[in-house]
This record gives C-alpha cells, structure tokens and sequence, in this order.
C-alpha cells in the first residue's frame, strides 16, 4: 500500500529555489551552463552563511563494487587493472540551527549493513564470496549505534534522517515499521518526492538496486518529502541533483574548508575531475572525450542530468584542501583496498570531525 506522506515543510526549514527552471531549456548546454551559473552564485551565498554547528563522518563498511559502473563510460574503452573497486560508506552526523534558531541533529547515510544485504545486487554478489571470508572483503568499522555513541548524542535528539537516494537502504530498524520502535523515536525521514515515488513503484532496472520492504510498514506521520531543493537553515542545504536517480539530492554544508557538498553521483575526486586523475584510464578518458565528470552509472536513470548535476556539486562546492580537485566528499568513496595492490586514488576525504556536538535541545540563535 502507498505510504501518503507529509508534504508541508516544517516552519524551520525553507524551500530553496534557486535552481527552479534552470534545466528548462532545450539545449544540454544551455542547460549546463545555466546550472553552473546558478551553482556559483549559491556558493557565494553560502561562504557567507555560519557554518553548521558539528559535522562528523565515519567510516562504516567497505564494499565491492565493479569499475564499470564506479566510472561510466571508461571501462569500455580503456584498460582498468581490476574489475572491481572497493567503495567505504560513511554515514555524516551535522547539527544546526534551523530557520526559527532551534538545534536540529541530522543523519545522512545511517546504513542497516544487515538488512541493506537482502538489495538484489549485493546479494548475488555475495554468493560467491565464502562466509568466512566477508570480513575481509567487506571490513565494517563502525555502526550507527557506535557513531552516535561517540558524539554523545542521543538517539531521541536526532531530528531527521536523509540519504542522497535510497539505493540499498532499509529504513525500518530506524524509524520503526509497525512491529517494532524505531531506534530514532523522533526521527522523520527527509527524502526527495520524486524518489519516495520511485521506490514504491520500481523497474526491474531500478529494484536491483533497492533493498526489498526497505521502506515497507513506515509510518507516514515519520516521512517528510520536499519538492526540488530545500535550505534546512543556515549554512546547510539539500540540493536537488537528479541523474543517478530521478531524486537524488546533495548536501552541501558550510564547515572550516569551505562547502562540502556530499552525494553518489559519483565515487570520489576522480570522477569529479577525471582530467587530473592519477588513475591513467580516467585521466586519458577525460582528456580524450573532453568530459568534466565521469558518472556513478549502475543505474543510469538520467545521464544528461546526472553529467550537470556533479558539475553543478563541484562547483558549488569549490576547491577542496588539495586544489586540483573539488570539495565533493563522496557518501560512498573509492578507496585504495589491500587486495587490489596498485590501485590509486588521487585524493582522499577520509573522516572528517568539526565543531563540537550539542548534547542539550536548545532553541533560540
């Protein structure tokens, strides 16, 4: 049965509209173009804006992923030294004060590594992985629990959860399902509607993808859509980037080096800027075909708008600490592994700790 959920923003956040109609034009360029302008001026606007009051990423658990969807279009003209590549996902703590002033704890990424296995992808891939082996290909380092443990943050304090799309994602164990309490009570999960849409309602294309009854028995009171892109408060948004799915979305956030800007669209520096990629067959790739970006394309819903949506994220979000590349960390980052001995990656975001967590509610600017 379709979950009918909430529609109307909470009166802390506010719709951000400044990529309305930007895509509207019949030329990919002048849409590309467009966007980008768009992109810079929400940047500019943003490095003004107060940084968020703590943002915190872990590691969670590393995964095998093939390289022909890790870098789209690469794989079929140029060499790669291994099939597969090893993503690590990471779940990002950030607490701010919304529109109103009231302290707001949001999750994005918290992954169920248990129940996400039932996704139909992984779990053929995992049939020909030996069970005693599972910790070694796919090493997990934290849980969601231990993360939130460590800020010393409890669960009732989180306001919402989020993910850049729900590809794999089960929801249930933390918004509770009918049978069971959510392990956020308060908790609302804040998704895109384009995407809620699309989960309840899958291709065979898509549902590969997406984990069974991962949303199932949710209750709608805990789910909260937005139509395009919306500012949760200062300093922090959620973009509207669509392409890897039609409802994918980004946060950008305003922290200590600037704007991190965080989604799927692709796997790490070396999909946002491919030219100056250590890895040979994405540097001659990009420098072959003249592309800016190099797609995460497992499912490839929208290409066009996938290709302008991680231009539109790199440059909202600006150099990062090492210049030759964009302030994109990833949700889910290509990492060199032990078992692919020579594999590189041109720049790392790794964990990331600013601020200090707000343990006590507090309302007010």
């Amino acid at each position: 049965m379709t979950i009918q959920p909430s529609v109307a923003l909470p009166s802390g956040m506010r719709a951000l509209t400044d990529f309305d109609q930007a895509r509207d034009a019949a030329s990919p360029q002048d849409r590309l173009r467009e966007v980008r302008r768009r992109a810079q001026a929400l940047r500019e606007r943003m490095l003004s804006e107060p940084e968020v009051l703590f943002y915190r990423s872990f590691d969670l658990i590393r995964a095998p992923y093939p390289t022909y969807y890790a870098f789209t279009g690469v794989f079929a003209q140029h060499v790669f030294k291994f099939p597969l590549v090893h993503l690590l996902n990471r779940l990002f703590v950030v607490q701010y004060l919304d529109h109103e002033g009231a302290l707001r704890t949001l999750m994005l990424s918290p992954t169920d590594h248990d129940a996400n296995r039932e996704t139909p992808f992984f779990k053929r891939l995992a049939k020909g992985i030996p069970p005693a082996l599972n910790g070694l290909v796919a090493p997990k380092y934290n849980t969601v629990e231990s993360a939130l443990a460590q800020c010393g943050i409890d669960p009732s304090q989180v306001d919402y959860i989020s993910y850049d799309h729900l590809h794999t994602q089960d929801v249930r164990r933390w918004l509770g399902d009918g049978r069971r309490a959510g392990y956020f009570p308060n908790a609302r999960l804040l998704v895109h509607r384009q995407e809620w849409a699309c989960t309840q309602a899958l291709l065979p294309v898509q549902a590969d993808w997406y984990c069974p009854n991962g949303i199932a028995g949710i209750a709608a009171e805990k789910v909260l859509c937005f139509d395009g892109s919306v500012s949760l408060g200062p300093g922090l948004a959620l973009v509207h980037t669509p392409g890897h799915t039609e409802g994918n979305h980004s946060m950008a956030a305003r922290v200590p080096d600037g704007i991190r800007v965080t989604s799927e669209n692709g796997v790490g520096v070396d999909a946002y800027e491919p030219v100056n990629s250590r890895i040979n067959a994405v540097r001659r790739y990009a420098q072959a075909t003249g592309v800016e970006v190099i797609l995460n394309g497992n499912t490839l819903e929208g290409s066009n708008d996938q290709y302008i949506s991680m231009v539109l994220e790199k440059t909202l979000a600006g150099p990062s600490a090492n210049a030759a590349y964009p302030n994109c960390a990833t949700s889910s980052e290509r990492t060199p592994f032990w078992a692919f001995p020579g594999d590189v990656a041109s720049h790392l975001f790794g964990e990331a700790n600013f601020g200090q967590p707000q343990r006590q509610p507090r309302v007010g600017a």
